[in-house]
């Protein structure tokens, strides 16, 4: 992301007071450094860029890899005024505002553009208040985010933007930005800094070039210089950059990403993986309760009759980790998701509510079968609800072979029993119960 000269010619002794990741921002599109499926020869938005015609676009990826540089590129090289807001301080107010402003922008022929950082914050009613002027064509709007768009902006908006999606940048990248970092920033080239390991360095950063840098300009400052020498080991940073939790950017973390990769291991039966992901939500701070939520959906959705315990133990750790909290909750999530990871698996109990839901969306109200009704009047029993029912405890074997569903749909089978153990038994004892009529 970060590749820029910063032309900032200070003495030795004095610190800038810009952060290195700011002094460090490129301005040109051949200074960017990496997402090269998008900003790279003939890419998309170097095509578009070179044909002077950028759509209205939402910039979606994580932090740190150069949503705002490139949106700042953008009008650089299109030569257009350039209005920026935040949606973490800004209100439909404010929107309305730098529209107005836009749209009446003087000397200014071309269409401006409007960067809105964090776009996924908006309300409704914010995003609502964008549509007029980018349907017109009043502006061309930038929305940046870290979430994904789907989810959080209105399809209104989101049929009229192109989204893009920007990449967590490769250890590649991370190196080239250290590399330059000390040829071009004015005040790390006078020390005379020696980069010795860089493993610590990149785990830091994940993938965020922000963090890098200003982890890295930490580490510099704090380290002393040996024999005129600045040496940078991954022993080093740990230990210094241990001293600044401001730098752990825990929001950072995708958080739908991390969580689907880790009902993914679970379902795979891989719980090697389980526990990792679920590490990593630990680690980024995520609510117990949520994970724990999720641990009980997946007991019915993914487990469910192939061992009903499931349901039991994820129940119960949602119920433990709310009495507890972190950090003894972590051992109950670790139980629970290795318990449910080793669980024999089955999605019969999901597909089953799955075609009933469908079949009623597609049959409709049909009549309850008149033995099935409950006849609580004397009227209702002369019309002879409940009449011909039969209890089925009286029944030998406590079954009574008799109709359950609505005429239309006798022997429509929903229900089909997972190939596992204790499902296969199950599968078994309807074929004896019903014989061919559900084809069991």
């Amino acid at each position: 992301m970060y590749r820029h000269d910063s032309a900032l010619n200070l003495p030795n002794a004095m610190k800038p007071s810009i952060p290195l990741a700011e002094r460090m921002r490129p301005k040109t599109l051949e200074d960017f450094v990496g997402q090269g499926h998008l900003v790279g020869e003939n890419a998309v938005l170097s095509r578009a860029l070179a044909a002077k015609n950028i759509p209205s676009l939402i910039l979606w990826g994580p932090p740190g890899v150069g949503k705002t540089t490139l949106a700042n590129i953008i009008a650089s090289e299109l030569k257009r005024p350039f209005y920026a807001l935040s949606a973490v301080a800004s209100g439909v107010k404010d929107v309305r505002e730098v529209i107005e402003k836009a749209s009446t922008g003087g000397l200014f022929t071309e269409k401006p553009i409007l960067f809105i950082d964090e776009i996924h914050r908006f309300s409704k009613a914010q995003q609502d208040s964008l549509l007029g002027a980018v349907e017109t064509g009043k502006v061309t709007l930038i929305g940046a985010t870290t979430e994904n768009p789907s989810f959080e902006v209105i399809a209104a908006l989101l049929s009229r933007c192109q989204v893009y999606t920007l990449k967590s940048l490769t250890e590649r990248d991370l190196l080239r930005l250290l590399e330059l970092a000390q040829e071009r920033d004015s005040y790390l080239k006078k020390k005379n800094i020696e980069i010795a390991e860089t493993a610590a360095l990149l785990r830091l950063s994940g993938g965020d070039a922000r963090r890098l840098l200003n982890v890295f300009e930490l580490v510099v400052d704090a380290l002393p210089e040996t024999e005129g020498k600045c040496t940078v080991t991954d022993e080093q940073t740990l230990s210094i950059v241990q001293q600044n939790p401001v730098l752990y950017d825990k929001a950072g973390e995708n958080h739908y990403d991390i969580v689907s990769a880790f009902i993914k291991s679970i379902r795979g039966s891989d719980p090697n993986a389980a526990v990792y992901w679920l590490a990593r939500m630990i680690e980024g701070g995520e609510d117990p309760a949520f994970i724990a939520r999720r641990l009980v959906i997946l007991a019915s959705e993914d487990i469910g009759n192939a061992n009903p315990t499931a349901l039991v133990v994820a129940t119960n750790a949602f119920q433990a980790v709310s009495l507890i909290g972190y950090p003894e909750a972590r051992i109950v999530l670790s139980q629970a998701a290795l318990y449910l990871a080793t669980s024999p698996k089955s999605n019969a109990a999901y597909l089953a509510i799955q075609k009933a839901q469908e079949l009623v969306r597609e049959t409709g109200s049909l009549a309850v079968p008149l033995p099935l009704r409950n006849a609580p009047t004397e009227l209702m029993k002369n019309l002879g609800y409940g009449a011909t029912y039969e209890y089925s405890h009286d029944a030998p074997g406590s079954f009574s072979p008799q109709e359950y569903l609505p005429d239309s749909l006798t022997g429509r089978t929903l229900y089909e029993p997972g190939n596992n153990t204790r499902e296969r038994e199950v599968r078994e004892q309807l074929k004896k119960l019903w014989g061919k009529k559900y084809n069991y």
